[in-house]
């Protein structure tokens, strides 16, 4: 049965300690303020720690201070007040499904042949060489790290100079491995192009199709890119679908060679 804010003070009252008594009053007094409040600011402004609050709450049988919220909302639907607690709910599951859609997206994009061509490169190359720039650069250091867990010789550049200049020295027996979102950083282009040159298998991991790098590489898989940007004024989206695309390619390959 759902029980008011009210109703749970009245029934939880006498197991409660002076704080969270302290903090009930604090809350009742200004139940207005509570949609737009954060946990952190009601603790200093109710002067109690955010563990009080979160241990009131549940004593009151909320999930925590953000479940108290949502259910005054329910009871206060009239209210304009608690419609801010819904449109904050609502741009949340906003953000849950745009991951959820850059995930299933990609996977569908993918497809089998291109990852077991990716795959039979990466096995037979007597080393690989990872190339990546910016927030890119964390994924290529997990792949770094992973083929090298497996015995694989594996090397990982993000500096701009050494990039133009390893891609030269890169012999035919290597593969490169470029991670770029966009695919069109001028330093991985570059280095694409050199590889090419010296007939050097490159692979790609992208999520524009219609890139340079995209064009230049041998193989290349390709990942759904949100046009939903949490973070405008930087360059700063998703590289989820690349997180994924690693991941197969790492999972396939430790499959591959461990069997």
């Amino acid at each position: 049965m759902n029980y008011s804010f009210y109703e749970r003070v009245n029934q939880h009252f006498d197991t409660l300690s002076d704080s969270e008594k302290y903090l009930l009053h604090y809350v009742q007094e200004h139940l207005n303020e509570m949609p737009k409040i954060s946990i952190v600011r009601l603790s200093e402004q109710a002067n109690v720690s955010t563990a009080t609050i979160v241990r009131t709450m549940k004593k009151l049988g909320y999930d925590g201070f953000t479940s108290f919220k949502i259910h005054l909302k329910d009871e206060h639907r009239r209210s304009p007040e608690f419609s801010v607690v819904e449109k904050v709910d609502n741009k949340i599951k906003e953000a849950i499904m745009k991951n959820e859609l850059e995930v299933t997206k990609t996977i569908q994009m993918l497809d089998r042949g291109t990852i077991e061509d990716v795959l039979q490169k990466i096995i037979y190359a007597r080393k690989i060489v990872l190339f990546a720039r910016g927030f890119s650069e964390l994924i290529a250091k997990e792949m770094a790290v992973k083929f090298q867990l497996t015995g694989k010789y594996c090397e990982m550049h993000d500096d701009p100079n050494i990039i133009r200049t390893v891609s030269k020295r890169i012999e035919r027996q290597d593969i490169v491995i470029f991670i770029s979102l966009n695919g069109s950083t001028e330093e991985l282009v570059q280095a694409a192009k050199n590889c090419k040159a010296n007939s050097v298998s490159t692979i790609t991991l992208t999520a524009n199709r219609e890139s340079p790098l995209y064009a230049l590489s041998e193989l290349a898989l390709v990942g759904y890119k949100s046009q939903v940007s949490y973070f405008p004024d930087y360059e700063v989206r998703s590289r989820l679908p690349l997180q994924v695309m690693a991941r197969i390619i790492l999972d396939a390959y430790a499959i591959r060679t461990q069997t």
